[in-house]
């Protein structure tokens, strides 16, 4: 282990830029009066992501390190530049001077008090008149409430763009997303690997460039909608998958005795048709749950679930294909007793009424069955080593 930098500063204030001539300046000397104010040993860095208005020379002439960025996107900007960080702590804000660099104290703070990553609040701190759009006022909490039911995490404020964390954090985060979502990425790593996260009020203030900010809110809400998502298997397929099997089951048992009248309707084997899909596409849902979490523990995006993994230890694939192979059988003796009412009725024509409540959980129980022993197969494919074994 090499031993640490005795020179290397304490804290990188990181400014992604892409055209901010018009506020990189001030962004830059409240950031370099707050280090100089409170004795911090620091740097500020701007990582450029192609500007083409002179922001890099007003960069350079301010103090600033420039870190030039090819990749476009927020978090391709980021990325790049707190790899170039030298500090022990990275504070990240925009540069459009909506967030003030001379009050960053409370982020320091909490960082030396062991913290990982240190949100700011602006719901907490305050919004200024005209610094967020209608959309964002609307978006921005429904967002946060989504990520905070899938993620339990402590944060009131997922999109803000002024935080600090520890590059000893960064580097267990292993953030992959280059564009909007870099944010939301941070948040939910920090959550899923159990790191310490806090966070402080924090103002903002209307954009200072005078032009439309690079956020499309639709879009860009959207995406970090898609992210959580497929970040959380759970609300993505497995919780609607079981909801979808508790209602076909419940369907299917209600109807099984034979017709129900519900006001004037009357409810019969077409419905009980319907129950039976809900129960099939609900299985299929919950089986991506299982191999979407399994691939992404296996793929390092999220950490592994030991529930999961206790489970998966008890249902081998010998233990799926016996499931299975039960399944498939009692679906066949269902369509044998399906086929006996049928010859006692000399093959002729049948009540559907009658015969579909034989027939529906028949096919029903061959479907599930074949589709248990083909799921068995593809999780022990997931299980295969990824990598050789280390030779003595």
């Amino acid at each position: 282990m090499e031993p640490a930098d005795a020179t290397a500063p304490e804290l990188t204030i990181l400014m992604p830029c892409l055209n901010e001539a018009q506020t990189l300046e001030r962004c830059i000397r409240k950031a370099r009066g707050f280090l100089e104010k409170n004795g911090i040993a620091g740097e500020i860095v701007v990582s450029d992501n192609g500007s083409t208005d002179g922001s890099q020379e007003i960069a350079r002439r301010c103090g600033a390190r420039v870190v030039e960025t090819p990749t476009r996107g927020y978090g391709a900007a980021l990325c790049r530049g707190a790899a170039a960080a030298r500090g022990k702590y990275v504070i990240m804000g925009d540069s459009d001077d909506s967030y003030d660099f001379s009050d960053l104290m409370p982020f320091v703070a909490r960082l030396r008090e062991g913290y990982d990553l240190v949100m700011g609040n602006r719901f907490k701190g305050g919004i200024k008149a005209g610094a967020m759009p209608w959309t964002s006022r609307l978006g921005n909490p429904i967002m946060t409430g989504i990520g905070r039911l899938f993620f339990a995490a402590p944060v009131g404020d997922f999109w803000c763009g002024l935080r600090g964390f520890s590059m000893e954090a960064l580097r267990k985060l292993d953030l992959r997303t280059s564009g909007m979502e870099y944010a939301l990425e941070m948040v939910v790593k920090a959550t899923l690997k159990g790191l310490k996260i806090t966070e402080v009020p924090t103002t903002l203030s209307p954009d200072g460039r005078g032009r439309p900010p690079h956020l499309r809110p639709w879009r860009d809400g959207w995406r970090g909608l898609r992210f959580m998502l497929l970040f959380s298997p759970r609300w993505l397929f497995l919780y609607p998958g079981l909801l979808l099997i508790i209602a076909g089951l419940a369907i299917g048992l209600w109807l099984a005795p034979g017709p129900r009248r519900v006001g004037h309707a009357v409810l019969d084997y077409h419905t009980m048709l319907y129950g039976a899909m809900a129960i099939l596409v609900g299985f299929q849902m919950v089986g991506f749950a299982v191999f979407t979490r399994v691939f992404a523990v296996q793929a390092g995006f999220m950490p592994a679930d030991p529930r999961l993994d206790a489970l998966l230890k008890r249902i081998t694939l010998e233990f799926g294909v016996i499931l299975g192979a039960l399944l498939v059988l009692a679906g066949l003796a269902f369509s044998a007793a399906a086929v006996w009412v049928w010859s006692s009725a000399s093959f002729g024509p049948l009540d559907p009424s009658q015969t579909l409540r034989i027939v529906i959980p028949a096919i029903l129980a061959v479907t599930l069955g074949g589709q248990l022993i083909i799921y068995s197969f593809f999780l022990a494919i997931l299980g295969l080593p990824t990598r050789r074994p280390e030779l003595p």
